[in-house]
């Protein structure tokens, strides 16, 4: 497979949210609008790139008993980076999402980008998949969170553009599982035609 399909995978063909719905849980809690959907989404790609490339370099060198554990362990160096990072320079948007930034540590799309990706293909690639994956995660995150920022509150990024109220259920946690529902039937439409 060359390094563009290997980096467009994870836009449709693979996305992480959309088709193999896997991290769900930052998913549903952390889009309630286009800023935080694309935060989320933008510290989970740094993560997933920087950890393919590591463990990739590192994948001849960790013994097969600690595996998981060697991966959890480069997976929390590049969390806590990013956790710094935004604690500083965005403390609104760290704020924000809370506890769901360290629990990237724990998202299944990272540790399984590790196990079947980056521990058996080079440095380049494993880059590319983790990138490609990440910006599909955030494409993902950015879309659920614009539509459930719009419907919610009639603005987008901020930016009231309809007057009064929105639909205050789709600020809410059903209006996430409600806008999840309708984006997978969406993709699973695309992928059949």
């Amino acid at each position: 497979m060359n390094q563009l399909q290997n980096f467009t995978k994870g836009f449709i063909k693979e996305n992480p949210i959309l088709v193999l719905v896997l991290g769900t849980c930052p998913t549903l809690a952390t889009t309630t609008s286009a800023l935080n959907g694309l935060g989320m989404g933008a510290a989970t790609t740094f993560v997933l790139a920087c950890s393919n490339v590591a463990i990739s370099l590192l994948a001849g060198l960790i013994p097969e008993k600690v595996r998981i554990p060697a991966y959890v362990v480069i997976i929390a160096s590049f969390v806590t980076i990013v956790d710094l990072v935004m604690q500083a320079y965005t403390p609104s948007l760290y704020e924000t999402l809370g506890v769901f930034v360290p629990l990237i540590v724990v998202n299944c799309i990272v540790l399984g980008r590790a196990e079947a990706f980056a521990n058996k293909n080079g440095v380049l690639s494993s880059f590319v998949d983790g990138a490609g994956m990440g910006l599909g995660f955030t494409m993902a995150l950015g879309i659920m969170g614009a539509i459930r920022e719009i419907l919610g509150t009639g603005s987008i990024f901020g930016y009231k553009f309809v007057p009064g109220d929105g639909i205050l259920i789709f600020i809410l946690a059903p209006g996430a599982f409600f806008v999840l529902g309708y984006l997978i039937a969406i993709v699973n439409k695309i992928k059949k035609a």
